[in-house]
């Protein structure tokens, strides 16, 4: 009797990067940016200067959204990988409070800076608190991951309380107010351009994916496959207070959306970041857009800021991850 072997089926461990599905996602998206473009307590139908206002506020405020949604949702990503906890983001770690006192500073001592001066100050405070945040969770030993967002919650706000004080003595406390209200009304022509950086570092986390993942998996394991862990740590804290810094100086604080969109994704696909990227951004951009255009309908002609809509839905999926969490425990 003649033996036969059967060759094994080698099983994908990727999943595909472009697919129908993913082509389904971006139709939707653009199909909420057209929807963004035509919403709005002005007729730029009804007037002569329609066409003129509609370049300066609507596309400009729709861009911002899509850059703004993106930026966020892909930080929490990367952060999330490098800390290797699913309850961090860059408003639970406190790189949001310090990219605020960055540009409090750059009110206060330059005045006169542009926005493009005010976002490389934000971006410098971000990279050094997220840093300060990186360093401490090294050097000391956390039994449980619930504790990590708490120590991040509680540094952020020692630093939003010194930002409070300081924009107290100097007589900024309502402009700072306003920075972080979260809302994108005041995005018009000339002052959203600066978002556009979002896009380099979209592609720059895209080229480091595979190492990021790898270096996600612990320094042993990623020393071991020949890569520098230390140096990968520096790229992503830098793409991601870049990431912040610009959308801070922007928009302002988006509560939440690194935290809500990386976790849904990976329910669906795993933890590779070369994949689940693309539909992180088209997540987070969804989710900015139908947050922004509630805040827009919800008490028109008024607008409710974004961050106050996200604050609400992204303390109700924290909840849901913490009670999950636990459950998957017992």
């Amino acid at each position: 009797m003649k033996e036969t072997t059967s060759t094994p089926t080698r099983t994908p461990t990727r999943a595909r990067l472009f697919d129908w599905k993913l082509l389904l996602g971006i139709a939707g998206v653009i199909a909420l940016m057209a929807i963004s473009l035509m919403v709005g307590e002005y007729d730029i139908f009804g007037h002569d200067d329609g066409a003129e206002m509609f370049n300066t506020t609507r596309v400009p405020r729709t861009i911002a959204l899509m850059l703004a949604g993106a930026a966020m949702a892909m930080s929490g990503l990367v952060m999330q990988l490098l800390t290797q906890n699913r309850f961090v983001e860059p408003t639970t770690t406190g790189t949001t409070e310090w990219a605020g006192l960055g540009l409090l500073v750059s009110l206060v001592f330059l005045p006169q800076s542009s926005i493009l001066g005010r976002m490389i100050v934000a971006v410098i405070f971000s990279f050094v608190g997220t840093m300060v945040f990186f360093a401490f969770l090294r050097r000391v030993k956390l039994r449980s991951s619930l504790i990590v967002p708490i120590i991040g919650i509680m540094l952020g706000s020692v630093v939003s309380a010194v930002s409070s004080y300081f924009a107290l003595a100097t007589d900024m406390l309502q402009q700072l107010g306003i920075w972080f209200m979260g809302s994108f009304t005041s995005v018009y022509e000339g002052q959203y351009e600066v978002l556009w950086v979002v896009v380099v570092v979209l592609v720059a986390v895209f080229y480091f994916a595979d190492k990021l993942t790898v270096a996600g998996l612990g320094e042993d394991i990623a020393t071991n496959v020949g890569l520098n862990y230390n140096r990968l740590i520096l790229i992503g804290t830098g793409l991601i207070a870049v990431a912040t810094g610009v959308v801070t100086v922007v928009v302002g604080a988006l509560p939440f959306l690194g935290l809500i969109v990386p976790n849904v994704v990976s329910m669906f696909r795993g933890d590779d970041l070369r994949s689940n990227l693309p539909w992180v951004c088209l997540l987070g951009i969804a989710t900015v857009t139908v947050c922004d255009l509630i805040g827009r309908t919800i008490i028109a002609p008024f607008e409710m800021p974004v961050s106050v809509i996200l604050g609400v839905i992204g303390a109700v999926v924290f909840v849901s991850l913490i009670v999950r969490s636990t459950r998957e425990r017992k």
